[in-house]
């Protein structure tokens, strides 16, 4: 399978998340209605991440993550872009690849994952990048499921 990337707005990864930037102007801007547990009693949980190695694109994905009770936020700690391809859950509960998507994320651009959204593991581009990461989790297997793909599935620059 094949998938051509896109440049990530907030429209195109609805379905998937939310899409955030720092205010253009002096201010804050508060992100808590993307922060989602359907677990009480799970506790917040901020973390630092650095990349691999820059990938570059056509890149072949095999397996993909998800948090079926936690949304996770990935905030760059400095401008960079990345991959982000994610999947709907399929009736089986495993990625319903025939509706992957990929995006391209800016430089300074941010993503919050909906809970269950299956995604590829956070892959740097030009670089390698660092992230700040929240979500919630009870330091148990219920906190991530990881799956191999059916099939690999090819990501291919945008057009």
């Amino acid at each position: 399978m094949r998938l051509r990337a896109a440049p990530l707005t907030a429209a195109g990864f609805a379905p998937f998340g939310s899409v955030f930037e720092a205010p253009a102007e002096p201010g804050r801007l508060y992100l808590d209605a993307q922060l989602a547990t359907a677990r009480p009693g799970w506790r917040a949980s901020l973390s630092l991440s650095r990349s691999g190695p820059a990938a570059t694109l056509p890149l072949v994905a095999t397996r993909m993550e998800r948090h079926a009770y936690s949304s996770q936020t990935f905030v760059p700690l400095q401008p960079a872009r990345y991959l982000v391809m994610v999947a709907p859950n399929a009736a089986d509960d495993a990625p319903d690849a025939a509706n992957a998507r990929a995006f391209i994320a800016g430089p300074g651009q941010g993503i919050t994952y909906a809970m269950n959204t299956w995604h590829h593991p956070m892959t740097a581009l030009d670089s390698p990048a660092s992230f700040a990461i929240v979500m919630w989790h009870a330091g148990g297997p219920d906190d991530e499921h990881w799956r191999t793909l059916g099939a690999p599935i090819e990501v291919l620059p945008p057009a």
